[in-house]
């Protein structure tokens, strides 16, 4: 999404790239996009350096590849990161589903160990008398 706005924005594609890896918060990313920025820099398309990283998925770089050509780079790289934004938006609701009933069994253990901690000794002294 930094380098679709960037580009929107009229940044330079290298500087774009630049700030990109920069903010990236993932070595990995970073490191390939700084890579690309090299082979770019000696006008190679950004397409050919992505895909050689082997860091991106082929869809995000067919989608770029699309974007260069037609010439609708930003919008494309904003749809990239609005289908990534929905896929993880997709993974957190299953996590959320699936760990909630765990959530929900593992606080009633605990509060029921909590009764019967409380009760078993009622009990026994109920029992004496």
């Amino acid at each position: 999404r930094t380098l679709g706005t960037l580009l929107a924005s009229g940044v330079s594609i290298i500087e774009a790239l630049e700030i990109t890896a920069k903010t990236a918060g993932n070595l990995v990313i970073a490191k390939a996009i700084n890579q690309s920025v090299l082979s770019i820099a000696e006008g190679d398309t950004i397409t050919a350096p992505l895909k050689a990283t082997g860091v991106f998925p082929p869809m995000v770089t067919q989608m770029i590849s699309v974007g260069e050509k037609t010439g609708g780079l930003d919008e494309m790289l904003n749809k990239i990161a609005d289908f990534y934004d929905e896929e993880v938006d997709e993974a957190v609701t299953a996590l959320t589903s699936v760990i909630e009933p765990i959530i929900i069994v593992f606080m009633g253990v605990i509060i029921g160990g909590i009764l019967i901690a409380m009760y078993l000794p009622m009990f026994d002294i109920i029992g004496k008398i």
